[in-house]
């Protein structure tokens, strides 16, 4: 029987130490959606948002799985590449 991600993710969480880290690190997987979200939204490919930032598309899939936090000024590369505008805030 095939699971999916979703149904592996619920059965995860269930686990409050799983949990906790996949709440700590809700920060960084919504920036890294938010690149991917940006990136797809402009038909563009990792090595075409790569080549338009001056980039490597490594660095770009490294950004996009969350296992490197992007700097203020690479996300507003992100969002000229992209065709968008950054926004932060606090709530």
């Amino acid at each position: 029987m095939t699971k999916t991600l979703e149904a592996y993710r619920k059965k995860a969480l269930r686990d409050p130490a799983v949990k906790a880290e996949y709440e700590r690190l809700g920060p960084e997987f919504r920036i890294a959606r938010a690149i991917i979200d940006a990136r797809k939204t402009a038909r563009l490919t990792q090595a075409d948002l790569a080549t338009r930032m001056g980039t490597t598309q490594s660095a770009i899939a490294r950004m996009e799985s969350g296992r490197q936090m992007p700097s203020t000024k690479t996300l507003m590369k992100v969002a000229e590449a992209t065709g968008t505008e950054l926004l932060v805030g606090f709530g």
